[in-house]
């Protein structure tokens, strides 16, 4: 998506372009509830499949050996990629269903937990050396105690990557659909969208920040910022997809963060 085009937030996968819902019906967030439409949309869609998961795995870099957390793993596929490419991979999600379909893919033998991304989690301090975080802390309202955590189970000198909704997309999309008074982008704001997959409809609720905040957050938890990535589509993209790439070639959608765990986490 370009600067002066309306966007399609194609948040987390791709789906039907959502409308903002009102924030007070019930059961947002309900992954449990449409888990095997929402990893089959994962598995092959434009901004999942070829956009956000090759950039997680180009930031990652060589992980032979390493040991990683996939915090919010979902359905399994970044863990999966992680795993053939050498590492030693855990993950948790809050969603059981989630972790169902997870456990199908990689095997009984896949260290995966339930647990919330901003509680206490289930792993010893510095057990680490990356954690990716793929399209989850825009759930979040206070990135404080999940940020916290995640510090915690690194060891010192290991990394967070993270990918988040751009908070410019996000802000242009309000904008253009004349909501700009009740979301302003300097705003912390919850908003709420509909999604549909595999002819389902969810609720859908995320949290908007803008850049400074994101980046305060970052650094009140103990990381160091070392890149900020706005990355263009995965080449295959351009046969699967050709005229939406033929359309955007380069689009706003989500945001990418590698960060390291400098000294003693804050607090310890």
């Amino acid at each position: 998506m370009t600067a002066d085009e309306q966007p399609e937030h194609e948040n987390s996968a791709g789906f039907t372009p959502p409308s903002v819902a009102a924030a007070d019906r019930p059961k947002v967030n309900d992954y449990d509830g449409f888990a095997e439409g929402y990893a089959a949309e994962n598995e092959t869609n434009l901004v999942n499949a070829h956009y956000e998961r090759p950039a997680m795995l180009a930031l990652v870099g060589d992980v032979t050996g390493r040991r990683i957390l996939d915090a919010g793993c979902g359905s399994g596929p970044l863990f999966a990629a992680l795993r053939d490419r050498g590492a030693v991979v855990s993950g948790f999600d809050a969603s059981a269903g989630m972790l169902e379909l997870a456990r199908r893919r990689l095997g009984d033998g896949a260290d995966l937990r339930v647990a919330d991304l901003g509680g206490l989690l289930p792993y010893p301090d510095d057990a680490f050396d990356d954690v990716v975080a793929s399209l989850v802390l825009h759930y979040l309202e206070d990135w404080g105690p999940a940020l916290a955590e995640l510090r915690r189970v690194l060891r010192p000198g290991g990394r967070l990557i993270a990918s988040v909704d751009h908070p410019f997309a996000i802000s242009l999309m309000h904008r253009q659909a004349g909501r700009q008074a009740e979301y302003d982008y300097f705003d912390t704001t919850n908003w709420t969208e509909e999604w549909t997959m595999g002819g389902r409809t969810a609720l859908i609720s995320l949290w908007h920040r803008p850049l400074h905040a994101m980046v305060e957050a970052f650094t009140a938890a103990g990381f160091r910022i070392t890149v900020i990535s706005e990355p263009e589509p995965d080449p295959a993209a351009r046969e699967l997809f050709p005229e939406a790439i033929a359309a955007k070639p380069r689009f706003l959608c989500f945001l990418f963060f590698v960060l390291t765990a400098d000294g003693t986490a804050p607090g310890r």
